[in-house]
């Protein structure tokens, strides 16, 4: 290969990158290469063909399956391009279908539908002639002022990286590989900020952020990593070797491919000034372990090829990634494939992807508060006679989504081009879901602004109503078009505009109301949770996605129970941030300060149309440094309904070397009941869940005492045990065993069996 075809092979082109600001800068780093030029040498990736506009997907695949043939029998060496596409909740194109967010995935607490999801989301890929997913995002969340939150799972790393390895798996049985984004301690930015530096300590790096890449990458077989934008104490993930190549490549054995963030090569020299051109920056990009330098060839082309052709490049550099990325070709079977036909009939919203897509949205909807007034339809009751729907996401298909969904992302800039979706919105679907009754509709104000003038038509509203529902929150979009979103930063955590005032103002009238938060973060709604001026219940929906609006109706009615759990605490207030349950002692509330950090509501808090009892935790009383304990624990359905309950198993190491967190979830299970029914839950816990980096900065177990409790979030502890490790230190590996084995056992005959799963 010439120096020209290899390069050729290590960068991507847009296509279609034009005046749509789909990634950070990307108007000011829009290239001026023509296509056929870009091309003549060959071509590594052929960036979003699908997701940058509005195309006809049985159109663009003609066409592409046209180009990947022009790359095969019109180029010297005849390779085809990988084809990279945005799907992290849904793959981001016209007419496919729309996922909740990843927030979402995290209150769901259910991996294996995650996991059918993404089979799903490859599929779609798959016959499109895909390639390669920029998902899952594994950031751990730390402070939810970050706009990108609703893109994240959790703020424990454990359940971020059980989920997120889940939908590595089901959208690579497709023959799709995925991407981990964003490698590594992106979410720890300053104030919550967008490529704002990294303050993070390298314990807080290893504890933390590594554990959810680690376990993909060991335990999900991930084929792709791409950097992180961020500095982490002033050093750039991008040209850092330490995080790209000793801890991805060496310590875990990653034979994948690294590519770069968007513009994330050039960045070094524009953004992080660490390198004085564009060569310098690909140098020190491909020195560090990037492979594929995306969305373009800004410098990977000519400012390299100057650089090697100068002899200030060694150009063994380049080979490295370029036999990552041909290896890469040929596992995906792209060295053999002919492209002869390409697909005529493409359904990519089947009702397969809508009934994962509902039962996902119904999983991940939070009871926070009920005082009795949900579920609106009880045991023989005919419903409210009449309904009053409030608030600007009332009847907003756009607040169903995230940020990455192809409405927000990219249909934001053609107003005129219809989403081709089956979207119906919570006024529809509750309309659908209570016939009888009288539904009627006022906006109340917009999601964003100071004009409260419609309150007042909405106050009359409610007042005249059985019940009303208020639909508040977010609206998701990039760099300053909504709320919350990549570059939509948050300085407060109130809500936006005037919703508060709204909610208030119906709330004084009288009659009862539900606020339903359709977010992509968590607010600081303490008001709402136990003031003077509380709705009488309170439902959490981070972007449900297409099917949200009929989720949101059936809980809401009684239809479906609530499963969904916090996967994020709920913030006290944008000054109490971050914040993680993960802190030690001197994190939380304390009589050496005034600020109390203690959240409205805990990690882990989840309500249900029934009660649950959780009794008898039994623990083996020893286990040796690197071995495995179980523990067991009583669940009873205490109530008059069927419902499904989070058994969330807790720790608290009592005694170490540095300081632990006062709480950490060790594993979690979903378990559904009938009235009466009772199931034993048992874990097996390999003590490395335990680990923690040392004074030596070796990831260990310490012998020493641990606290267990099971609780309905991290803050309840409603049965207690305790156990004692023992041995020497024991120096974790990759050898060690990473997730947490549980298993259902019959107390009732009720009880529908046995099953023994990874959670």
């Amino acid at each position: 290969m010439t120096l020209e075809e290899k390069l050729a092979q290590l960068v991507g082109y847009w296509v279609d990158q034009g005046g749509e600001v789909v990634a950070p800068l990307a108007g000011e780093m829009a290239t001026s290469t023509k296509y056929d030029e870009a091309t003549q040498h060959g071509l590594g990736h052929l960036t979003r063909v699908y997701g940058t506009r509005p195309v006809d997907p049985v159109e663009r695949a003609e066409w592409l399956w046209a180009e990947q043939r022009r790359l095969t029998g019109e180029t010297r060496l005849g390779i085809p391009a990988i084809v990279h596409e945005e799907c992290l909740t849904g793959l981001a194109a016209w007419k496919a279908a729309t996922f909740p967010t990843p927030l979402a995935w995290g209150a769901a607490f259910d991996p294996a539908l995650v996991q059918e999801m993404g089979r799903l989301i490859g599929g779609s890929m798959k016959q499109l002639g895909i390639h390669q997913g920029l998902a899952p995002v594994l950031d751990v969340i730390r402070d939810p002022r970050w706009g990108r939150v609703d893109e994240c799972i959790a703020e424990d790393p454990y359940v971020v990286g059980t989920i997120g390895t889940a939908y590595v798996t089901g959208l690579q049985s497709a023959g799709v590989h995925a991407t981990l984004k964003h490698f590594v301690g992106y979410s720890a930015t300053q104030a919550g900020r967008n490529h704002a530096p990294v303050h993070a300590g390298s314990r807080e790096i290893n504890d933390v952020f590594l554990p959810p890449f680690e376990m993909a990458v060991l335990d999900g077989g991930v084929r792709s990593v791409m950097n992180s934008y961020a500095e982490i104490d002033g050093a750039p993930v991008g040209a850092t070797p330490e995080y790209l190549t000793e801890i991805l490549r060496d310590r875990w054995g990653f034979d994948g491919v690294v590519v770069s963030d968007y513009f994330s090569v050039a960045f070094l020299q524009l953004m992080h000034a660490v390198a004085a051109d564009r060569g310098e920056a690909a140098e020190l990009a491909l020195t560090a372990g990037i492979d594929v330098e995306l969305p373009t060839g800004d410098a990977f082309l000519a400012p390299l090829a100057e650089r090697v052709r100068a002899g200030l490049t060694d150009e063994a550099l380049i080979d490295r990634a370029v036999l990552r990325v041909l290896s890469q070709k040929e596992d995906l079977g792209l060295l053999d494939e002919t492209f002869t036909m390409a697909p005529t009939e493409i359904d990519l919203d089947s009702p397969e992807h809508r009934r994962v897509a509902r039962v996902l949205a119904e999983e991940s909807l939070i009871l926070l508060t009920n005082d009795g007034v949900l579920p609106l339809l009880g045991a023989g009751d005919r419903g409210p006679g009449t309904i009053a729907v409030l608030g600007p996401n009332a009847d907003s298909t756009e607040a169903l989504m995230g940020c990455y969904s192809f409405v927000n992302h990219v249909l934001a800039h053609h107003p005129d081009v219809p989403a081709d979706l089956t979207m119906p919105t919570v006024l529809e679907a509750l309309q659908q879901e209570f016939p009888s009754a009288e539904v009627v509709w006022a906006p109340g104000c917009e999601v964003e602004g100071s004009d409260a003038s419609a309150i007042a038509a909405a106050v009359e509203t409610a007042r005249a109503a059985d019940v009303a529902v208020v639909v508040v929150g977010d609206r998701a979009g990039l760099f300053g078009r909504g709320t919350v979103g990549e570059g939509n930063d948050a300085e407060s955590l109130e809500l936006p505009g005037v919703q508060r005032e709204l909610v208030e103002a119906l709330v004084a009238t009288g009659t009862p109301v539900v606020m339903v938060l359709m977010t992509g973060r968590p607010y600081a709604v303490a008001w709402a949770v136990d003031g003077p001026h509380a709705p009488a219940a309170v439902l959490q929906a981070f972007f449900p996605g297409e099917e949200g609006g009929v989720a949101i109706a059936s809980v809401l009615s009684g239809a479906v129970s609530p499963t969904g759990h916090l996967p994020v605490s709920l913030p006290r207030s944008a000054g109490a941030q971050p914040y993680s349950y993960l802190h030690p002692i001197l994190g939380g509330p304390s009589d050496v300060t005034s600020v109390d950090s203690t959240p409205v509501l805990p990690f882990g808090h989840g309500l249900s149309y029934t009660t649950f009892d959780r009794t008898g935790l039994v623990a083996d009383a020893e286990v040796a440094a690197g071995g495995t304990f179980s523990a067991s624990v009583r669940i009873r359905n205490t109530g008059e309904r069927a419902g499904t309950d989070l058994v969330q198993l807790y720790a608290r190491d009592v005694h170490a070397s540095v300081t632990r967190p006062v709480a950490q979830l060790l594993g979690y299970h979903r378990v559904t009941l009938e009235p009466g029914e009772e199931v034993m839950v048992r874990f097996a816990v390999p003590t490395a869940r335990l680990a923690f980096t040392g004074l030596r900065h070796e990831r260990i177990v310490e012998p020493g005492q641990v606290d267990l409790w099971v609780g309905a979030s991290c803050a309840d502890k409603q049965t207690l045990a305790q156990i004692t490790i023992t041995g020497a230190v024991h120096r974790v590996t990759v050898a060690d065993a990473r997730l947490v084995q549980s298993q259902i056992e019959r107390v009732t005959e009720l009880t529908r069996g046995t099953a023994a799963v990874p959670v």
